[in-house]
């Protein structure tokens, strides 16, 4: 597990714990999004719907992925 700190909307300090696999694959989701993991974590954190940030995290991540591969399946 990985514990991490981060500023949300530049100004509301807090941490989430991810296991590492997921910390791996939202860290290569931002930079694919060439925007900082502070950036990516404030957008999910304004469109969550769960309570907890850190499964909220988890779901876009999944969401994410199964949309990638949706596209490559679409396009290959």
């Amino acid at each position: 597990m990985k514990k991490i700190s981060v500023i949300i909307a530049k100004r509301h300090n807090t941490s989430l714990t991810l296991e590492e696999e997921f910390y791996t694959e939202l860290t290569r989701i931002a930079r694919q999004k060439s925007i900082s993991l502070n950036e990516l974590i404030t957008e999910i954190d304004a469109n969550r719907t769960e309570q907890n940030l850190s499964s909220a995290v988890r779901v876009y991540i999944l969401n994410y992925l199964k949309n990638e591969l949706n596209v490559s399946k679409t396009n290959g």
